[in-house]
């Protein structure tokens, strides 16, 4: 789980990451305290969509007004990983009439929702199996086409909203639809931990932290410090790392052995391995790259059988040693 989530916050690119595991395994946590390890962003002062003032592609509208009239002045802010709950509204995702502005000075506003609020951040879903069947179709369109559009009460409003999709939830719950699960890039399982000494180091340190948090964060700075200093160092590595004809081969042989679907497994699966030897600081993908990131990206993207009874960990582990022990 830690090792997708630094992955997607070394390349977004990747797609995000769908957690799905037993309750009370910590899934919620992990994802909250990945908005602490990132390194703060470049964006535009007094954007509503923090566009970022390098990408003149991605502005929105009042930027590119902006930049007509001068320059655009720019300023760091902490990259936002944004919560959509359950229950929430499509106004309130999407964004609506700003009905306070509408009612004051009778001008017709937009007001922004978490769609725009999560643009060049990460938008967390807990319970993702849960929701609502028009939500992921919106989600869906979004996620594919990196842009907003409303068009309701009078106004028409495109802005930008790419984001990292972060989901989580318990399969015991209910199943994600297959749209939405194709869209996230990575997905891991979380188990209960069996091992007697971890158990209670987990609970020794949450205790440690309800009893006295500044002390715990001051305690686990260091930590956190360096492993931030190695996703910004990751990110600058990554354009840079190869990814041979072989490695592409092997990629793609393991891929059409599973049967999966398209192309996206391929792409989903050569970025991950990138951003995780850009992180190991390796100068090439290898096997033991792929090996390490095929499970999470493939496991969701394998073609049911009814009568294979194996699982899909399974499934891949038996293809990566045909593929890469033959």
């Amino acid at each position: 789980m830690k090792l997708a989530l630094i992955s997607s916050a070394v390349d977004p690119t990747i797609g995000g990451v769908l957690v799905f595991g037993d309750r009370g395994t910590g899934k919620s946590t992990a994802v909250r305290a990945l908005a602490a390890l990132l390194p703060p962003m470049s964006a535009v002062v007094g954007c509503r969509y923090r566009c970022d003032p390098t990408d003149g592609d991605s502005l929105c509208d009042e930027c590119r007004e902006r930049l007509r009239h001068g320059s655009l002045k720019k300023h760091l802010i902490p990259v936002p990983v944004v919560d959509m709950p359950l229950g929430v509204t499509e106004d309130r995702v999407v964004g609506a009439l700003d009905l306070e502005r509408a009612l004051s000075q009778g001008v017709k506003a937009f007001e922004p929702g978490l769609l725009a609020r999560a643009n060049r951040g990460f938008l967390y879903i807990d319970e993702v199996n849960l929701l609502e069947d028009h939500l992921v179709d919106l989600l869906i369109d979004v996620a594919a086409s990196g842009e907003n559009l409303v068009e309701r009460e009078g106004l028409s409003v495109r802005h930008p909203s790419r984001f990292v999709l972060i989901g989580s939830g318990n399969p015991e719950e209910g199943e994600l639809r297959p749209q939405l699960l194709d869209r996230f890039g990575l997905s891991v399982e979380v188990k209960t931990p069996t091992e007697l000494s971890l158990r209670v180091a987990v609970v020794r340190r949450r205790d440690e932290f309800e009893r006295d948090r500044s002390a715990f964060v001051a305690e686990w700075k260091k930590q956190d410090d360096g492993l931030r200093r190695r996703i910004v160092a990751a990110r600058k590595r990554l354009e840079n790392i190869e990814v041979s004809d072989a490695t592409l081969e092997s990629a793609a042989r393991l891929c059409m052995l599973l049967g999966t679907d398209g192309l996206r497994a391929e792409l989903t699966l050569i970025r991950a391995a990138r951003a995780f030897a850009s992180f190991e600081n390796a100068g090439a993908v290898t096997v033991s790259h792929l090996r390490r990131v095929a499970p999470s990206a493939l496991r969701h993207r394998l073609r049911r059988d009814p009568l294979d009874e194996s699982g899909s960990a399974t499934r891949i582990e038996k293809a990566l040693q045909e593929t890469f022990d033959a």
